[in-house]
Formats: structure tokens, sequence, C-alpha cells
């Protein structure tokens, strides 16, 4: 083993949505946030529109998720955090992927860093950890403007997620020794072993 080898960090790095949730974040939380405040529900062809011009390529991923995520307009961080502490408190662990949890579990007794990499917004993604810590989590950053999320740099998706793994490590080397997504995305490619995680919750070897 090279010295280089002896001094990598080793990592493990998931997604969220349609990967370790099983469902689609963004789409239940506004549900949720509807039951709480039923005058949102009016954001619901706005978000079909976006959806549909991001599918036709004539927004970017950035633009859109500014967009989608109007709901949660005049809502500030401190409350989003508190709706989102709810609503994960109902999500799990009955609607997460149990394979990938054991998987999960298995890599933090080993000492290997265990970390997300999700597109969603971290301003409702994080009460997530406190119920199932990891060491570390990315997802796309926003400010809140008093009004309006603001997305702040690129949202984390594809090459983004290599970006800010790099940035986190700083020149340290590190290698991801497992990587969990529903896309063939650019992490899975970065990985010794890939596993990409069908409609149906099954993981399949890349």
């Amino acid at each position: 083993m090279t010295e280089k080898e002896q001094n990598e960090i080793k990592v493990v790095v998931f997604d969220l949505n349609g990967t370790f949730y099983n469902k689609s974040s963004k789409e239940e939380f506004f549900k949720f946030i509807s039951k709480k405040k039923p005058h949102k529900l009016a954001y619901y062809f706005q978000m079909i529109y976006y959806k549909v011009l991001l599918k036709l390529h004539q927004i970017r991923m950035t633009e859109f998720k500014e967009n989608f995520f109007n709901y949660l307009d005049n809502i500030p961080p401190k409350q989003v955090e508190q709706y989102a502490r709810e609503f994960w408190q109902q999500e799990f662990p009955d609607e997460f992927n149990e394979e990938i949890k054991a998987k999960l579990d298995r890599y933090k007794k080993e000492g290997i860093q265990v970390i997300c990499a999700t597109g969603a917004l971290e301003v409702y993604v994080k009460p997530l950890f406190e119920l199932y810590p990891v060491d570390l989590f990315f997802g796309t950053q926003t400010r809140y403007n008093g009004e309006t999320y603001i997305v702040e740099g690129k949202a984390c998706k594809d090459e983004e997620k290599i970006k800010r793994l790099d940035k986190h490590f700083n020149g340290k080397p590190y290698r991801i020794v497992e990587a969990y997504s529903d896309n063939k995305e650019n992490i899975l490619d970065e990985a010794d072993r890939a596993w990409l995680v069908k409609d149906d919750g099954k993981l399949v070897r890349l």
C-alpha cells in the first residue's frame, strides 16, 4: 500500500431523493407545507410550469430550483426548519431504503465517512440529519432575502457534487469507496463501487 493510499480518507456518498429517501422530498414537502398553509396549493400549477420548462431545457437546474420552491416564499428559514423537522419525523425511517441504511450503518461502524450529496435545498434537508446523523451533507444552498429563497452558486447536481467534495477536503486525498444514486450521475463514475437505485428501490451494481 502506498503512502497516499494510507492517508486517503475513505468516504461513502449517497443521494437523497429516490435513493436513500424512497420519494421526492421537494414534492412531499410541498404537500406537507400545503397542509399547514392551504393557500400554498396555489403554487401547484406554477410548479408544473417550471417542470415543463426544465424538461424542455428552457431553464437550468439552478433556475428551476429557485422557482420551484416559490411555495416557501415568506416562510423564514427558522420556520422552514421547524416544519422540516416535523416532516422528517413522520417520514423517517419508514419511507427510507432499508438496504442502503443497513450499508451506511455498517460503514459508520467501520469508521468510513458517510456523506449525503443532494440537489435538495439544505434549509429543509438539514433537520433529517438530526434523526440520522452523518459525517457531512451537501445540498443546494440558498439565502433568504426576507421574501423568497435565492440559490447561492449552483444547484448541487452532477459535477457540482464533486466540486463540493473537493472544496471540503481542500487538497486532502479522499476516495469514494461506494456511491448511491437514482441517476447515472458523475459521482457514480468516481466511486470504486457504484449503485443505481431503481424505481422499486432495488440496487443495481454498475
